[in-house]
C-alpha cells in the first residue's frame, strides 16, 4: 500500500499514512489531537496547521482567510500529502490538557467499599481448588471433576468451557498435582472457564473501567484480587477531531468515506493509550488485564463498538442496541488480554445512555422511596426522575455552548480557562478565578454559568439577556458583531487579547440553559409533578462537578429547590463501571435498571418546544417558580 509521510513541529513526530488521508488524520496517528467542531467539514476552522515543506491537494478551502492561506496555513482536515510534507501544528489549534473527572481515587483505594459492595464477585475471578485424583473406584471424567469440585466449593454450577482449554485441562490437572486456579469470566448467564493453571505462582490479575465521554475518556485500572484502584488516567476522545457532538460525530460516521472505522479508531487509540501509560508505570504486562467494562452515551459506545448508528439521530431515533453483548478484546483491538471480555452498561435510548444508567445505580436512587432527579449535563443534557417505584428519563440537547464551543471566547476546561466570575453593581469591575491560576486565556462552561447569572444580578444585562442601554461602564462596549462585554482586558490575559461575551453569546447560553430547564420541567409535567415535589438533586458530570448550583439556579438553568438537596457525584460513569466490573450482583442490577427506566421523547408533542421559549428568560417568565431569586427573599 502506498503511503505519505508527514512531519510534525514543534514535537518532531514523523507518521505513516496511507495515500489520501488528511493531515488531520495523520495527526491523530502522531497522538496530536487538533481541536474541531464541524467533523471534517472545514467548516470550523479550528485546525488550522502551517504547510512548512512539501505538496498537498485539498479537498476544500473550508473557513480560512485568504491573507492565511498566503501564509502556508492549512486546514488539516482538508489537506492531503503528496509524498513527503512538513507541518508547524501551534498550540492554539491542539486540544490540550483537559480536566478530566477521574474521581481523585489514589491506588490502593478499595475501587467498591464505599458503595457498599462488601463481598465483591467481579466479572473475571479466579477459584482456586483441590481436586480428588481418579481411582479405579472413582474414574470420573475430568472436565466432569472440575465442574463437581466448583459447584461443592463455591456453589458455581452453570460454567462452559472452550475446546482449547479443554484440550489443555488433562495435561494441567495432572501438572499441578490435581490443584488448580480456574479462571473464571462471566458472559451471559453463564461462567466461561478462559483457563486452568497451577494454584502456585499465580500473577496479579486486573480489570479496566473506562468511562468513554464524548470530549473526554477516564480510564481505572483495578486489582481483581483485592478490589483496589491501581491507577488511573485520562486524556482527550480524540474522536473530537471529527466533531464537538455526537450529531457531527454519526454524520461523519455514516457520511464520510471509511467514517465508521476512523471514529472506531480514533476512540480505540486513545483508550489504548491510557491503558499503555497505566501499565508501564506498575511494570505490568497486558495479559494481565482480564476484562473491561465501559460506560457511555449510546452514540460512544455504538462507535466504540463499530455498530451503525445510522438511526440514532434519525426519528423515530433507534439505536442497533440497548444492551450490547460482550465482546472479546481481540475483535476491538483494545491492549489488553486478547481473550479479556468487554462490556458495555446497557442504555435505554438513543440518546439516553449507559453512562446514565450506570449513574442511577451510583446514586442508590433507583431503590429509595425520595422523589430523586439525576442530572448529566453537558452538550446533552440527559436527566433521569424517579425512586424505587418507578424511573422516567429524557435527553435534550444543550448545544455545546457549556462545553466551550459556539461562543467567541469559549474554551474547554483546560489550564487558564476561567472557571469563576463575579461582576461588580453596574459592570464596572470583574473578579475571576482560572483553572490552575494561570493567566486567562478564554471561559469554560462553569464560568459562563457564574457570568450569566453576575451580569444579571450586576445590572448589566436584562431578563432577556440583552445589555442594559445607558450604562457607563467602559466593559459595555460596541464590537463587530454587535455590543459585548469585557471579561478581561488584553494587558491580564494570556495571548494579549481582550476576553468578552457577546449578545450573540448570550443568546446562545440563554437557549442552552433553557433547554436544560425545559427538559426537567417537561419530565415533571408528564406525571402531574412540579418542582418542589423533588427532595434530592444529583449532578454527574466533569462539566456538573464545577457548577455553581447557586448561579445555575439564579439564570434558571436547574430547579429552585433549597441548596442542601443538591449533591454532586462527580464521574458516576466511571464509578458505576468500576463497581460492575467488581461486583456480578451490580451488574445485574444495572441491567435491570436500564430495563425500568421509562424513555420520554421530548420531540413528542408541543409541551417541550413550549417550555423551552418560557425559560429563554432569566429566570424564566414565570418568575414563581424561581422564588428565591427575587430581591428581599
Amino acid at each position: 500500500m502506498s503511503e505519505n509521510k508527514v512531519l510534525f513541529l514543534p514535537d518532531d513526530v514523523k507518521v505513516k499514512i496511507p495515500v489520501g488521508q488528511t493531515i488531520l488524520q495523520a495527526a491523530s496517528k502522531a497522538g496530536i489531537v487538533l481541536r474541531g467542531a464541524c467533523g471534517g467539514g472545514g467548516a470550523c476552522g479550528r485546525c488550522r496547521v502551517q504547510l512548512k515543506k512539501g505538496r498537498l491537494s485539498f479537498a476544500g478551502t473550508g473557513k480560512l482567510p485568504p491573507e492565511e492561506s498566503e501564509k502556508g496555513w492549512i486546514l488539516a482536515c482538508q489537506a492531503v500529502p503528496k509524498g513527503e510534507v512538513t507541518v508547524f501544528a501551534p498550540e492554539s489549534s491542539r486540544l490540550s490538557e483537559h480536566r478530566v473527572l477521574l474521581e481523585g481515587r489514589q491506588a490502593g483505594v478499595l475501587a467498591a467499599t464505599a458503595e457498599g459492595v462488601a463481598e465483591p464477585a467481579p466479572l473475571f475471578r479466579r477459584q482456586v481448588v483441590k481436586l480428588v485424583a481418579p481411582t479405579l473406584a472413582d474414574n470420573t471424567d475430568d472436565y466432569g471433576r472440575l465442574v463437581w469440585a466448583l459447584e461443592h466449593e463455591y456453589g458455581i454450577r452453570n460454567v462452559r468451557i472452550s475446546r482449547q482449554v479443554l484440550a489443555e485441562l488433562p495435561g494441567t490437572l495432572r501438572e499441578s498435582d490435581w490443584h488448580v486456579a480456574v479462571e473464571l469470566a462471566v458472559v451471559d448467564d453463564c461462567l466461561e472457564i478462559q483457563g486452568v493453571r497451577p494454584a502456585a505462582g499465580q500473577v496479579s490479575v486486573f480489570g479496566l473501567a473506562v468511562d468513554i465521554g464524548t470530549t473526554t475518556v477516564a480510564v481505572e485500572l483495578v486489582d481483581l484480587d483485592t478490589g483496589e484502584v491501581a491507577g488511573t488516567a485520562g486524556a482527550y476522545n480524540r474522536q473530537a477531531a471529527y466533531g464537538d457532538d455526537v450529531i457531527a460525530r454519526i454524520i461523519n460516521a455514516v457520511e464520510m468515506p471509511g467514517g465508521r472505522v476512523k471514529l472506531q479508531e480514533a476512540v480505540r487509540e486513545t483508550i489504548n493509550g491510557l491503558v499503555t501509560e497505566l501499565l508501564e508505570t506498575r511494570s505490568l504486562d497486558r495479559t494481565q488485564v482480564r476484562a473491561v467494562v465501559c460506560a457511555g452515551n449510546t452514540t460512544m459506545v455504538h462507535l466504540f463498538l463499530g455498530l451503525d448508528p445510522t438511526y440514532i439521530r434519525l426519528e423515530p431515533y433507534v439505536p442497533s442496541v440497548n444492551m450490547p453483548p460482550p465482546v472479546k478484546a481481540a475483535e476491538l483491538g483494545l491492549e489488553v488480554n486478547p481473550e479479556a471480555w468487554v462490556y458495555c452498561l446497557p442504555g435505554v435510548a438513543s440518546y439516553v445512555g449507559g453512562d446514565i444508567t450506570g449513574g442511577v445505580r451510583v446514586t442508590g436512587m433507583a431503590g429509595e422511596k425520595a422523589l430523586t432527579l439525576f442530572l448529566d449535563i453537558g452538550t446533552n443534557g440527559e436527566m433521569v426522575l424517579g425512586n424505587r417505584e418507578w424511573l422516567m428519563a429524557c435527553a435534550c440537547s444543550a448545544g455545546p455552548a457549556f462545553e466551550g464551543s459556539g461562543i467567541a471566547c469559549g474554551m474547554r476546561a483546560i489550564p487558564g480557562a476561567i472557571e469563576a466570575i463575579r461582576v461588580v453593581d453596574g459592570g464596572f469591575e470583574v473578579l475571576y478565578n482560572t483553572i490552575d491560576n494561570r493567566k486567562p486565556t478564554g471561559i469554560c462552561g462553569s464560568g459562563f454559568i457564574d457570568l450569566l447569572s453576575s451580569l444579571f444580578e450586576a445590572g448589566v444585562i436584562d431578563r432577556s439577556g440583552r445589555f442594559v442601554p445607558g450604562l457607563e461602564t467602559p466593559r459595555v462596549r460596541g464590537g463587530e458583531e454587535g455590543r459585548e462585554f469585557v471579561v478581561a482586558w488584553a494587558g491580564e490575559t494570556g495571548h494579549g487579547a481582550d476576553i468578552t461575551v457577546t449578545q450573540a453569546d448570550l443568546q446562545n447560553l440563554l437557549r442552552a440553559k433553557a433547554a436544560v430547564f425545559a427538559g426537567v420541567r417537561t419530565l415533571l409535567a408528564s406525571l402531574g409533578l412540579e418542582i418542589g415535589a423533588v427532595e434530592r438533586v444529583f449532578i454527574a458530570g466533569g462539566f456538573g462537578r464545577f457548577i455553581n448550583a447557586r448561579d445555575a439556579i439564579t439564570i434558571g438553568m436547574l430547579p429552585d429547590v433549597p441548596l442542601q438537596r443538591y449533591k454532586y457525584v462527580g464521574n458516576s460513569a466511571l464509578k458505576a463501571a468500576g463497581l460492575g466490573l467488581l461486583s456480578q450482583k451490580v451488574w445485574e442490577e444495572i441491567k435491570e435498571i436500564a430495563r425500568r427506566i421509562t424513555n420520554v421523547e421530548l420531540s413528542v408533542g408541543n409541551k417541550f418546544m413550549e417550555e423551552f421559549v418560557s425559560a429563554l428568560f432569566l429566570p424564566h417568565t414565570d418568575i414563581k417558580l424561581f422564588p428565591s431569586t427575587q430581591k428581599g427573599t
